[in-house]
C-alpha cells in the first residue's frame, strides 16, 4: 500500500530537488516541470505547495539558510580563543558549500541577482550575519592580542569572506578539481598570519630601529 505523503514532507522532498537540480542544470535553466518529474508530481501539484516560483526559491533560501545557522552555532559554541572561532565558522561554510554545490550556483545566478528580490534579500541577509559574526571575533582577537591591534574588523571579515566566495568560484569553473575545504583553511591559515602580523605598536617600533 503506497503512503501518502504529509504536505511538509512533500515540500522538503521538493526543496531538496531544487536544491539537486539546481547544482546539475543551473538555476536559471530550472523549471518547475522539471523538478515535478523529479518528485513524480505534476506541475499543477508543484503549484499545490508553492503557488508562485518565487515561494519555492524562498523555501529554497530558507533551508541554505537554516543549514548555515546551525553550522555557525556549532562552531561558535564552546569556549575557544577569537582565531579559532573564526578558523570553525570558515571550515563550516566551507563544508557546506561542498557537500551543496548548489549554493555557489544561486550565488552567482541570474535568478538571484535580477529576477527574484526576495531570494536576494535572504542570501544578503545570510552574508550579512556571517560577516557581523567574524567581525565580532576578529575584534576580540586583536583586544587579546591574536591579531594587530590597528585592523578594521569590518574590514577584516570582508577580506576572510571573500576568500571563501573567491574560492568557491575557483572550485566552481575547476571543475570542483581538488577538495574545497582542505585549501580553504590552508589559505585561511595565510590570511590570518598576515593579520597577525604584529601589532601596530610593535610595527612602529620595528620601523624607528
Amino acid at each position: 500500500m503506497r503512503v501518502r505523503k504529509s504536505a511538509e514532507a512533500r515540500k522538503a522532498e521538493i526543496v531538496d530537488a531544487t536544491l539537486r537540480l539546481a547544482d546539475k542544470l543551473g538555476p536559471d535553466r530550472l523549471t518547475t516541470e522539471t523538478i515535478a518529474d523529479a518528485v513524480g508530481l505534476t506541475q499543477p501539484g508543484i503549484f499545490r505547495h508553492f503557488p508562485k516560483k518565487q515561494d519555492l526559491w524562498a523555501a529554497v533560501a530558507a533551508r541554505v539558510g537554516s543549514m548555515m545557522e546551525t553550522r555557525w552555532k556549532k562552531a561558535q559554541s564552546g569556549d575557544a580563543p577569537s582565531t579559532d572561532r573564526i578558523r570553525a565558522l570558515i571550515d563550516a561554510q566551507l563544508r557546506l558549500i561542498q557537500s551543496t554545490p548548489a549554493i555557489p550556483s544561486i550565488l552567482f545566478s541570474r535568478e538571484l541577482h535580477t529576477k527574484n528580490k526576495g531570494l536576494r534579500t535572504a542570501f544578503f541577509g545570510l552574508m550579512s550575519r556571517l560577516h557581523k559574526m567574524i567581525a565580532g571575533h576578529v575584534a576580540q582577537a586583536c583586544a587579546a592580542g591574536e591579531l594587530r591591534n590597528d585592523l578594521d574588523p569590518d574590514d577584516a571579515a570582508f577580506l576572510i569572506i571573500g576568500l571563501v566566495q573567491g574560492l568557491a568560484v575557483r572550485w566552481s569553473i575547476s571543475g570542483r578539481s581538488f577538495d574545497l575545504t582542505e585549501e580553504g583553511n590552508r589559505l585561511l591559515e595565510l590570511q590570518l598570519k598576515c593579520l597577525a602580523f604584529g601589532s601596530a605598536g610593535a610595527n612602529e617600533e620595528r620601523g624607528a630601529s
